[in-house]
């Protein structure tokens, strides 16, 4: 299944060029043409799904995969000293096409990117209370 306004669907289509770096049966990896680093990719399944609350279990774990695979070959080929896995689901969580994705991003000493917030203490109370609905759910 496809959406005919979809940007991804139409890449996995061949109406729409792009770099392909890995594809199977059910994903394609493409390079991101606004690269967060030197040799980011995006790997999606080739069915339409719009994020990860609707994507299929099968096509969920066929991205994963994927997505290690070529962070292995990250790594190997071009000498990548770490990787970041990325999903934004929704647009408030910066979410900008809906089709399910993984950013597979190489990470390099000293590359510059970084993190969108500062990791520190949270409160404790907080945290129960979130867990404790986590839980309920």
């Amino acid at each position: 299944m496809s959406d005919l306004d979809c940007i991804f669907c139409k890449i996995i289509a061949g109406d729409l060029p792009s770099t392909i770096v890995d594809e199977d049966e059910r994903t394609l990896a493409f390079m991101d043409i606004a690269p967060a680093t030197r040799g980011h990719a995006l790997v999606v399944p080739r069915a339409h799904s719009a994020d990860l609350l609707s994507v299929d279990r099968d096509d969920l774990c066929a991205v994963a995969v994927a997505s290690q695979r070529l962070a292995k070959r990250m790594k190997e080929s071009l000498s990548a000293d770490g990787i970041n896995l990325l999903n934004a689901c929704g647009a408030v969580a910066f979410q900008s096409v809906f089709h399910f994705h993984m950013h597979v991003i190489p990470r390099y000493e000293g590359d510059g990117l970084r993190l969108p917030w500062t990791p520190s203490a949270g409160d404790p109370q907080a945290i129960a209370d979130a867990a404790q609905e986590l839980q309920r759910g």
